[in-house]
């Protein structure tokens, strides 16, 4: 279950939770895992404001937006990888309603070790985790069913 985190300085996005929601269901889509409680609940988008002047670079602009993506170890191959910068990129441009923030927006991708993903109060290994999601997607077949 990812975790995002953007940051920018000052008020950059009118809508700071519509953000993070489509954060999140974005990096849902491209990971291509199953539409169930488990993974909507669990992969979440925070937005960090800043105060101005926060943020500098080595001239001392400080319009950029940084965007740290954590996942568990091995989701995201190479044609994924490209995905989430590439969409989370513009996604961030378009909330900020400056398309010239495409150029000024840092995107992370972050692994963590096996066994070093917590929910719940445990660590889950990656086996862990696909049980977890393939009994609730059997829970889940079986409330649908005839008298189930």
């Amino acid at each position: 279950m990812p975790m995002i985190d953007v940051y920018a300085t000052g008020s950059t996005f009118a809508d700071p939770k519509a953000l993070a929601r489509d954060l999140a269901s974005t990096l849902m889509k491209i990971e291509q895992v199953p539409d169930i409680p488990m993974f909507r609940k669990n992969t979440a988008a925070f937005i960090h404001d800043l105060p101005d002047g926060a943020l500098s670079n080595v001239e001392g602009d400080g319009n950029y937006v940084r965007v740290q993506v954590l996942t568990n170890a091995g989701a995201l191959n190479r044609d994924k990888q490209l995905a989430v910068v590439r969409q989370f990129t513009d996604l961030v441009a378009a909330a900020a309603g400056d398309p010239s923030l495409e150029g000024r927006t840092w995107v992370l991708l972050t692994e963590a070790i096996e066994g070093g993903w917590g929910l719940a109060g445990h660590a889950n290994t990656n086996a862990e985790l696909v049980d977890a999601a393939r009994a609730q997607i059997t829970e889940l077949q079986r409330a649908k069913r005839p008298g189930g």
